[in-house]
């Protein structure tokens, strides 16, 4: 395994319990698409920079993914489970009779989600098996073909806006169950584009038709793309797509999944050992196995686990987006509201190190998890457990002129040994934090300092003269 970081361096809810058991016309396309980058092409709906429509992205640290759909009635895997000869196309799709969302709660949802600590979330307005949670006029849709029989995003997104929530909506490019699009199951094709452009057309004109209904309906401030590998960016029209949702909202977010004409990166199911190359990046993550609702996997990650995922992933600059599966009914498992509730206490006891942090110092620094305040003068050492002995800092050119714990200002003894006036190699910091100021989950330590954080970067070479 890799270990070397490389972080930027110098420069009431009983209540939730009992409630809770995703115009503009598609105009021609921009130039030429640029080499494959999970950035923006330079110039593609640059009429509001990117670092300011990014602002709030790089600020909230933490969403909350929901996948929602008719594969949740017999808990099957969300559209994979047809594509991958699990199940045949005809026995998923009779699952749209027992999706009635009888249960469906918006506001209890976006409470729980505010609740977490999560500053957006983000919900599969259509996944690739092509049923829509809204009544487009095209295509299958709850509205019309399951008992639901209603609109399902539009409350979900008013519900986040009361709340002070952005709104972010997944959309699949591909739709497999879509008679004009090419790809029908892992073994099996309809056509091949190059044969029967005009039927591949079509299919543009129904997926950009949809997203047209998306933005004039629900204007999100995200749109999350999937399923993009099947096609290439001209073929899928990507920027056009963008161009247009930019010109419809300019301050509207892509993620990296519409080829190369994204926002920021998504790696999936698993805490980056490297820092990813891109600038902004939010990690997707499920809970246990799967994305949609399955009552048979147990294989649940534990509160503690995620809050030391969420340390470890902001502690190198991007945002976890974390998965629910609510129930066909809409009501949301008990376990995945607990572990919701239980990170809502330590983000919210720890708010001041999460939210518009910066990236923190490398694992030759402090063996853990940091993150820095926008001036980049308060350190926030994410501390594991109970320290065996003092904290260590390594190469920290700073005097330390506080030391405290987050969430209760207990001070924090501090020292520093190992340091001569005529050595520019800055001393050994030791940090004693008390006992009893520890958290159950993991501890945060803020250490104020004189002027934005300074390292020592270079080889300790041989002492020739003292």
């Amino acid at each position: 395994m890799v270990v070397r970081d490389t972080r930027t361096k110098k420069p009431h809810l009983k209540t939730l319990l009992a409630l809770l058991t995703m115009g503009f016309g598609f105009a021609g396309a921009i130039g030429a698409h640029a080499a494959a980058n999970p950035q923006a092409p330079a110039g593609a709906g640059k009429a509001i920079q990117q670092d300011q429509r990014m602002q709030w992205f790089k600020d909230a640290k933490f969403g909350v993914f929901i996948h929602w759909g008719i594969y949740a009635v017999d808990g099957v895997g969300e559209s994979w489970s047809f594509f991958n000869g699990d199940m045949s196309h005809a026995d998923y799709m009779k699952q749209r009779a027992g999706f009635d969302a009888s249960k469906y709660d918006p506001a209890a949802w976006a409470a729980l989600i505010k609740h977490s600590g999560a500053r957006y979330a983000v919900l599969t307005s259509r996944h690739h098996d092509g049923v829509a949670l809204w009544d487009s006029r095209q295509g299958i849709n709850v509205v019309r073909d399951t008992p639901a029989g209603r609109d399902l995003v539009g409350p979900f997104v008013d519900a986040l806006r009361n709340d002070g929530l952005k709104v972010g909506l997944y959309y699949s490019l591909p739709d497999w169950s879509y008679a004009d699009y090419d790809v029908f199951t892992r073994k099996e094709k309809r056509y091949l584009l190059k044969e029967d452009p005009a039927r591949w057309q079509r299919f543009l004109d129904y997926y950009q038709s949809q997203l047209k209904e998306i933005a004039d309906r629900y204007n999100p401030d995200l749109y999350w793309f999937d399923g993009d590998w099947e096609h290439n960016a001209s073929e899928w029209q990507s920027a056009k797509v963008r161009e247009t949702i930019l010109a419809h909202n300019p301050n509207a977010i892509i993620n990296s999944r519409l080829n190369e004409y994204g926002d920021y990166a998504t790696p999936e199911q698993g805490v980056p050992v490297l820092r990813p190359a891109s600038r902004y990046w939010e990690l997707c993550l499920t809970m246990n196995q799967s994305w949609g609702y399955q009552p048979r996997d147990d294989q649940y990650k534990n509160a503690n686990q995620l809050i030391h995922v969420l340390a470890d992933t902001i502690g190198m600059g991007g945002n976890l987006l974390l998965d629910i599966g609510p129930r066909a009914d809409g009501s949301i498992d008990e376990r995945q509201v607990r572990i919701l509730e239980q990170m809502g206490r330590w983000t919210g006891k720890h708010a001041e190190a999460i939210y518009g942090s910066q990236a923190g110092i490398g694992l030759e620094h402090f063996h853990g998890p940091s993150t820095l305040s926008p001036d980049r003068k308060t350190l926030y050492l994410f501390i594991d457990g109970k320290p065996s002995g003092e904290v260590l800092v390594k190469g920290l050119d700073n005097r330390v002129l506080r030391a405290r714990v987050v969430g209760g200002n207990a001070p924090v003894g501090h020292r520093v040994l190992g340091k001569y006036e005529w050595s520019k190699v800055p001393g050994l910091l030791y940090l004693e934090v008390p006992a009893e100021a520890l958290d159950a989950d993991m501890t945060v330590v803020a250490l104020e300092l004189d002027k934005p954080v300074a390292l020592f970067e270079e080889e300790v070479k041989a002492i020739e003269s003292n």
